[in-house]
């Protein structure tokens, strides 16, 4: 099983502690979000695992090295030079991988209850790339149809639409439409997804930093994404340090 770990960002969220250390190796419950990650990855039996760096790099890159690896086979791929955000992040480490199997990809500072081997299987038995969602409040929402496939991106607050589809375009702006419209349904991403490797040939003109969720919103149309809804999903993003003493909470 693959997997690849956002772990590149800068986590000025997290400031001062990101000052003197990646947001991967802040600790929860006395371990680094990296390694609580890693953990749960090898424990659903993932054994090839790509960790994307960036801010910091070498702390992380160090210590994965000073604890053998968890017994499992972990490289890096480096972003020292330019951070390339999701899309252009899974781009370059995607080669690391041996095999073409899917990637699950998840955000480092992202605890969840997600049942991610149950996310991977639906992923082997399926050409379609998969996106973790939740009903969760949000401005943001990505727009799927009632075969739960991708279709577009709404900004409630701005009516800003991003979708291949001109219908969904033809109302940007129109924020009522899409609250009120009875077949969109509006999810917010995780931050976990099953990416199909089937897909890197379709990213040949997608250079440098891109957002991955764009890649799809240009994509969607010609192949499909679709999402996967649990209404049991209990998620933390650990991205302010008011939420490291209620990620330790959700861990205990």
């Amino acid at each position: 099983m693959n997997a690849l770990i956002f772990a590149a960002g800068l986590g000025t969220r997290l400031k001062p502690l990101t000052d003197t250390m990646p947001k991967a190796m802040v600790p929860v419950c006395g371990k680094p979000l990296v390694q609580i990650l890693i953990e749960k990855l090898k424990g659903i039996g993932v054994d090839h695992i790509v960790i994307n760096v960036h801010h910091f790099a070498q702390q992380i890159i160090d210590f994965v090295q000073a604890n053998r690896s968890f017994g499992i086979d972990i490289q890096f791929s480096d972003e020292t030079d330019m951070l390339l955000e999701t899309g252009g992040g899974l781009k370059k480490a995607a080669c690391l991988f041996p095999n073409a199997d899917p990637i699950l990809v998840h955000n480092v500072d992202i605890l969840s209850n997600a049942d991610l081997l149950s996310l991977y299987n639906e992923g082997r038995t399926t050409d379609a790339t998969t996106l973790l969602v939740s009903d969760r409040k949000t401005q943001r929402y990505l727009l799927f149809d009632a075969a739960d496939r991708l279709v577009g991106w709404v900004n409630m607050a701005t009516g800003q639409v991003k979708s291949p589809h001109p219908e969904l375009l033809a109302h940007e702006g129109d924020t009522t439409y899409f609250e009120q419209h009875p077949t969109f349904k509006k999810y917010a991403f995780a931050g976990i997804q099953v990416f199909q490797p089937s897909l890197l040939p379709l990213m040949g003109s997608w250079e440098g930093k891109f957002s991955i969720i764009d890649f799809y919103l240009a994509i969607c149309d010609q192949v499909p994404i679709r999402c996967h809804f649990d209404p049991q999903l209990h998620l933390l993003d650990v991205g302010k340090l008011d939420t490291i003493a209620k990620a330790e909470e959700f861990l205990s």
